[in-house]
């Protein structure tokens, strides 16, 4: 049935052409934004899915930044423990130079004193960002043996968790304010002598047998402490490499992660620039049905015509 009040095939043509028309927005949206999923409207399971998990990458970039602090930590601290082995071994050398007999004791103490000092300056000068893990005081009340560096993020379900590398100062310390528990200004005990390595005086020792003795105790103290100072820095090594390892895991894990997110919401360029061709095909196909359409209404009025 013809009618004047009803273009049903324009109808029809109109409806074909809307949705080309919201086809060809949502390509063209694809290819201005490079994302098939934009927005949760586009498909709400992927987006939640990627959105959580840029949201975890940025806490991972975090946690890689926290790494490189921790690394810079460690770096002082080693590097002030193997000047501070160099000059211990120093004290050594003048120690068992000093148990030759007739040598001036004195002058070879201020020569020990001046390494002494030079100790204590390294040891303070420790610092970075606020911590020093070599110059302590473990009687203060936000004093805490164990350093943490954080080192992971991990999400099991909807629950976060942060990991950390533990880092115990009370073993690699030289010097402890509070408790003088530090490496350097701990009492040491070999033979019947008592000293710490930052106190030891060998000015007024003799050449007799009992201090001759004593000396002999000094160098074994000072070789104890050495000892001590290369564990330390091993232990320090050893954290430093763990650190090392963990950032390059974090590095492939975010890569991992910003792969699997473009996965799931990137838009294929190659597919969307072929799709929008076609539809601007379509597109012109339409708006000449929907012209054609409209002109049927004006063929009735041949019939009218005498």
């Amino acid at each position: 049935m013809t009618s004047l009040l009803t273009n049903a095939s324009a109808i029809t043509a109109l409806q074909n052409l809307s949705a080309t028309n919201r086809a060809m927005q949502t390509t063209q949206d694809r290819i201005s934004t490079g994302m098939r999923v934009a927005n949760a409207s586009d498909n709400a399971a992927y987006w939640s899915i990627a959105t959580t998990m840029r949201s975890d990458n940025s806490a991972l970039s975090s946690v890689k930044d926290a790494l490189g602090m921790g690394s810079a930590t460690v770096d002082v601290a080693s590097a002030a423990l193997k000047t501070t082995s160099d000059l211990v071994t120093q004290i050594k050398s003048k120690l068992v130079a000093a148990s030759q007999p007739g040598i001036d004791r004195a002058k070879v103490q201020s020569e020990i004193t001046q390494l002494q000092n030079q100790i204590k300056s390294v040891a303070d000068s420790s610092n970075f960002s606020g911590q020093n893990w070599l110059s302590v005081d473990t009687t203060g009340s936000d004093y805490t043996a164990t350093k943490n560096i954080v080192a992971s993020f991990t999400r099991t379900g909807s629950a976060v968790a942060i990991g950390t590398i533990d880092v115990d100062t009370s073993k690699i310390s030289l010097y402890d304010s509070g408790a003088q528990t530090g490496i350097i200004d701990k009492d040491r005990t070999a033979g019947s002598t008592t000293v710490a390595v930052g106190d030891l005086d060998i000015s007024a020792l003799t050449d007799s047998t009992t201090d001759q003795t004593t000396l002999k105790d000094y160098i074994s103290v000072v070789d104890a402490a050495l000892t001590d100072i290369t564990t330390a820095a091993s232990d320090l090594g050893a954290v430093k490499t763990r650190i090392g390892t963990q950032t390059d895991f974090l590095g492939n894990l975010m890569d991992a992660v910003t792969k699997g997110v473009g996965q799931l919401v990137d838009a294929d360029m190659n597919q969307e620039s072929t799709r929008l061709q076609a539809l601007q095909v379509q597109q012109q196909l339409g708006v000449q049905s929907l012209s054609i359409a409209n002109q049927s209404s004006q063929q009735i009025l041949s019939l009218f015509r005498g």
